[in-house]
């Protein structure tokens, strides 16, 4: 039988002292061992989107959970908004999404890039699949959280390779409505 007596602690303090010191010790391990996703990765393009009067958003805004609207310049979507000189897209549309504020339970509204940042084609975009609420690739499959705000890869080549969707943000204005931008 082996003599274990080294792993005898000469009072509780030592024995709390060490399994402090290896807690942190995981802990920094585990927080540099971590990728961050990289949701930058599609080229830059202008958006601005101004929904920013209540009649506007009440028309083309979301309001429900899960709710979603596409906005693409250049293809006429949605088929009846005022486009102006002022309104871009971006990249390869705009996906406004209602998600869900985590720490109040409400809805807020998300507003991401369309196009896939795994493809880079401004042809190959993102739907809503309308069971769990992911946004979804169209050719390389993958799957990207929408719901919670981030955007952040879920599944497919986009995990694989840590790329999500490009945020945009959405500002409230006081008039009743928001205004879609990446400024």
């Amino acid at each position: 039988m082996r003599d274990f007596t080294f792993l005898r602690y000469k009072n509780i303090n030592e024995m709390k002292f060490l399994k402090h010191s290896i807690a942190l010790l995981l802990a920094v391990v585990a927080l540099n061992a971590c990728d961050s996703v990289n949701n930058k990765s599609l080229p830059s393009y202008s958006v601005r989107i101004y929904l920013n009067d209540y009649g506007l958003w009440n028309t083309y805004g979301v309001h429900a959970l899960g709710e979603f609207r596409i906005f693409n310049r250049e293809k006429g979507l949605p088929s009846n908004f005022p486009y102006n000189i002022n309104t871009y897209t971006g990249f390869g549309g705009v996906l406004l999404f209602m998600g869900q504020d985590m720490q109040t339970g409400g809805g807020v509204p998300l507003a991401f890039d369309l196009a896939c940042p795994v493809e880079h084609d401004v042809n190959v975009t993102v739907s809503i699949d309308p069971v769990n609420l992911d946004a979804v690739c169209s050719k390389c499959k993958s799957h990207y959280d929408v719901l919670i705000g981030s955007g952040g890869p879920k599944s497919g080549m986009a995990l694989e390779r840590k790329v999500g969707l490009n945020p945009y943000r959405v500002v409230p204005t006081s008039t009743g409505g928001y205004i879609i931008t990446n400024r």
